[in-house]
């Protein structure tokens, strides 16, 4: 989950399993995505969604929604480990995770880096 209105690197790709460029804000992200595109389970990819309608001042979005080919969605977030322990980063992932819960999402997790 991030703030859509800070400014950080972009690295722009492009993704079988996503219209358009896709935008990725991190090496973790775009690694996920590599990792998706892979993944014959997995039929589209969105990044970035925006979530609407929340109680914060800022504007934020999910890393990753994905369609299955089952029909049926995922909802992934990417956390540095070292992010994990901090107040805000918990505080964000539990916003996200209730505002998917909320709209009937339940398949809600994250995605870690590896530990060096």
């Amino acid at each position: 989950m991030r703030n859509i209105r800070t400014r950080t690197k972009c690295i722009r790709v492009s993704s079988d399993k996503s219209s358009g460029v896709c935008r990725c804000y991190s090496d973790l992200q775009l690694r996920y995505l590599e990792k998706l595109d892979k993944d014959n389970d997995v039929k589209e990819v969105r990044l970035n969604v925006k979530l609407q309608d929340l109680d914060i001042e800022c504007t934020y979005s999910t890393d990753f929604v994905m369609t299955l080919k089952d029909g049926t969605t995922r909802i992934r977030e990417c956390v540095l480990r070292k992010h994990l322990t901090k107040p805000l980063t918990i505080k964000l992932l539990d916003v996200s995770r209730v505002y998917w819960l909320s709209r009937g999402y339940s398949d809600w997790g994250i995605v870690i880096d590896e530990n060096k």
